[in-house]
Parts: structure tokens; sequence; C-alpha cells
């Protein structure tokens, strides 16, 4: 093997595990969310494959030609890469949630064969690169630099350009076809050195070409999620079949927003209807706001807002510009100087807002797989306070489910730095029995408990109201979260 495609070889290689890993977050946020835990299982499922695969891949090579194994490996890693994306779409389905286990299997389902097989390929080219041992140093160091050099390119083009500009299926199959027809190409440069006859050699090509058209066709006809994948999630839009104007937005493949079209004024959930009720209970009815938005979304309130507060202005901080487009499309958001959608991080963007310029601050950020934890501590909740008039409130959704350890940490956080903090929840979910939305309200001055908690009443299914040393008896001992200790997503986890 010459120099040059040595060194092509094994920056490809290299290069290929790093798309895989990068590409492979996507693939699993829909099912796991984009959690501390499914970082970490990435990363270290694919350490072990690396570490797998350049092992088996050293020892194979010292008991066969490495140039009759490395291209029917390339066409192996294709067809890998091809089978995988099918298989976490179906796998993904069954094994959803935020469980160690289930992060720990579908990740394990996503990375470890491919990566493995990919990993093997380095070691066999160094043995046909050690033709005289006075050049082992060189050549095993120039071969290790070249795959490093492959690995932080392909890292930083994944992250920069091909995610940004292609829908993950369209990596994973693209990747899937360069790995199998470059192993093919490779297998046929290479058999002039082999003692395999040409014959076999072409029942081989054709056998590998088959298996890997049979992988990608699983994975076109795989279930897709998504309509839409932002930078940051897969979305998708459905249509509510008890109401013909009602949507869903759909997050990662759970439920995120809905929106009626023909009336803002609709809403359709539990905790929007809470937000509805506490801004009610801080203006009168009818009075116009102002309001900050931390998260758009389906952009469900900045719009119930405009349509029951006439002359109210709304600023909504969106970290998904892809999200915005969506609504804008698909969800009758029409942005103008009432209604802003500024993207950015919603904590960088608090930080530019006036002193007491909002009536209102929504944070509806938070998500029940995946939660920004720099919008959960004591600094944040500072500049929240900050930007909230004495008058106003903060109205926070938080998802949680048994033993209830994030919310009670973020009901600590809050009541670090507003001196009137109440929690709205079904009853059920205060209980510990179940998950569900749990609404915090927050102010500088008394909360107009009586009047929220008549507003409240008058809901369909009325929800509980703490608040005092109910409430205190509810948070206990739970520690306030910092931007030095906020382990939001080991909180968040539900073993089972």
């Amino acid at each position: 093997m010459s120099d040059r495609l040595a060194l092509v070889l094994t920056f490809a290689a290299s290069g290929a595990v790093l798309v895989l890993e990068t590409v492979s977050l996507r693939l699993v946020a829909p099912y796991l969310g984009l959690s501390l835990q499914v970082t970490s299982a990435v990363i270290g499922m694919s350490l072990g494959a690396i570490a797998y695969g350049a092992w088996l891949g050293g020892w194979h090579a010292d008991r066969r030609d490495p140039r009759r194994v490395l291209g029917p490996l390339l066409v192996a890693a294709g067809v890998a890469v091809a089978v995988t994306l099918p298989l976490v779409r179906w796998l993904g389905e069954v094994l959803r949630g935020t469980s160690p286990s289930m992060i720990m299997a579908l990740t394990a389902a996503t990375v470890f064969v491919p990566i493995l097989l990919l990993s093997a390929v380095p070691p066999m080219v160094v043995k046909l690169q050690l033709g005289d041992l006075d050049r082992t140093g060189r050549v095993v160091g120039r071969l290790s630099g070249v795959g490093t050099l492959g690995a932080v390119t392909a890292t930083l083009l994944t992250g920069f350009l091909l995610v940004a500009a292609l829908p993950t299926s369209v990596i994973m199959i693209g990747l899937a076809a360069l790995l199998g027809l470059s192993g093919l190409a490779l297998h046929a440069r290479l058999r002039r050195d082999r003692e395999q006859p040409p014959a076999a050699s072409a029942r081989t090509r054709s056998v590998a070409a088959l298996l890997l058209v049979a992988g990608i066709g699983l994975s076109v006809a795989a279930p897709d999620p998504c309509d839409v994948e932002t930078a940051y999630h897969c979305a998708r839009i459905g249509v509510d079949p008890q109401r013909s104007t009602g949507r869903v937005l759909y997050l990662n493949a759970a439920e995120h927003s809905y929106v009626d079209l023909a009336d803002p004024a609709h809403l359709q959930y539990g905790y929007t209807q809470w937000f509805g009720a506490a801004a009610d209970a801080v203006a009168e009815r009818g009075a116009a706001v102002d309001a900050v938005h931390l998260g758009g979304g389906g952009f469900t309130m900045p719009r119930y807002l405009a349509a029951t507060r006439p002359g109210s202005r709304s600023t909504v901080f969106e970290i998904d510009g892809g999200l915005v487009e969506l609504a804008q499309r698909e969800l009758g958001l029409r942005p103008g100087p009432d209604l802003r959608a500024v993207v950015g991080d919603a904590r960088r963007l608090l930080a530019g807002q006036g002193d007491g310029s909002a009536d209102l601050v929504v944070g509806d950020a938070f998500g029940d797989l995946a939660v920004p934890w720099h919008l959960t501590t004591r600094e944040m909740m500072a500049q929240v306070r900050r930007v909230t008039r004495e008058g106003g409130i903060y109205v926070q959704n938080v998802i949680d489910g048994p033993p209830l350890t994030f919310i009670r940490a973020e009901l600590a956080t809050v009541a670090s730095v507003f001196p009137h903090v109440a929690l709205v929840a079904p009853e059920a979910a205060v209980a510990g029995r179940e998950g569900d939305n749990f609404v915090i309200v927050a102010s500088a001055r008394p909360l107009p408990l009586q009047a929220l908690g008549g507003h409240l009443l008058r809901l369909h299914d009325a929800p509980v109201l703490l608040s005092g040393d109910r409430l205190r008896a509810f948070i206990g001992d739970a520690a306030v979260l910092t931007d030095d200790f906020a382990p939001v997503d080991q909180m968040l986890v539900r073993v089972r």
C-alpha cells in the first residue's frame, strides 16, 4: 500500500468515526433527549468501540493479510451505518426514556458496531506500512497524527456545516454509501496483491453491494419522527382530529405546544391555562402587559396575550431559529412591533433587558427529557427578578416525575431569590404518584393568591395551589441550584 493511500485511509476512517459520534446525538435525541447522561453515554460507547476495534484490528492484522480485509471491512462498516438509522428509529420507540439502562442500550445500538469496524482500519494500515523496524516510530506517529487530524476535521465539519445543512438521515445514508463504495474500490485496487481469484473477488463485491443497497433501502424506509430537523430539534406538526384548526407541535417526538389557528385565546394544555390564570391575577382583564418569554416553541402564550390583552408587548427569546420559521409557516405566528421573536440563548438575551421592564416573565424552555441547566440556577433567577417589575410575576413550567427531585430543587432556587412563591400542579403530581407539569409562580411582592385560586377553580381540571407552610413542606431540604452546582440531568433521571 502506498504512503498516500495509507494516509487517506487512516484520515477517512478516523473522520467517519467522529461523524458517527456527532450525528448519533441527533439520532437518539427524539427518544432520549439531549442530557448530560446521553452525551456521556455516546462518548463512552464510542470510546469503548474505538478501543475494541483497535484491539481486534491489530489482532487480525497479525494473523491474515490486511489487504484481504480492509476493503470488506469498509463495506461492512457502510452496511452497519446504513442499518443503524432504521434500527434506532424502530428501537427508539421501545427504549424511550431517561433511565440509565435505556440510555446505554440505545446509544450502544447506535454507535458501537460501526465505530468498532472503522476503528479496526488504522491498525491494519500500520501493519502494512511497517516494512522497516527502523521507521516504526515515524510510521506509527505519522499515521496516529493523521488519524487525529481526520477526527478533528470531521468533528468541526459535522458540527458547523453538515448538521446545519443536511437532515440526519441524509448524512447517515451518504456516509454509508461513501464507506461502501470506498470499500469496493479499495478491494479492487488491492486485489492484484492477493491470491484470491477474480471470480471469487467478483462474487464478494456483488454480495457486498447487495448488502449495502439493502441497508440503505432500510434507512430510506425507516419511519422518520421529523417533519423538519432544526439545529436543535426534530420537529413535527400534527393536526388535532377533534379540532380542525388545532395544531400540535412535537419536539423530539414529544408534545410540546398546542395552537388553535382560528382562536389564539384557546389554551389546550393545563399548564398554559395556569399561565393564563396567573396573568389574569396580576393584571386587570384585558389590560395590556409587557411580557418576556423564555422559550417560544409554538408561541402559544405570546399569541394568547395579544388576543386577550390588546396592546400587550411580548418579547420572545427562542434559541432555535428553525422553530421560529416553522411557527411562521405552520402555526400562525406573525411577528410585529408587539410580538418580537429574538433568536438566541434566553439567559444571554435576558441580560440585555432593562431593569423592571416586564410585568410578566414566562419561563417555558424546559422539556421532560432535557433541560437547559443554565436557565435553572439562582444566578439566572436573579436576572429574572431584575427584569420583573415590583408588582409583576414570574411563571415557570417544570416537567418532573417521582421522586420529584428537580421540581423541589427548582422551587428552592426560585424561593432563594423571590420572597413570594407558589406552586400550581395536579394533586396526584404533588403527591408524587405521577409525573406532570408544575408551574412556579413568583413575585417580589405578595402574590394575589385568592384571585389566582379563584381563576384556577374555574378550570375544568382544577389543580392545587401550594403556598406558605404547605409549599415549604413540599420543598423540604432540597438544594438550591447554582451555576457552580446544578445536576439537573441527574435529577431528571427516572430509574425504570
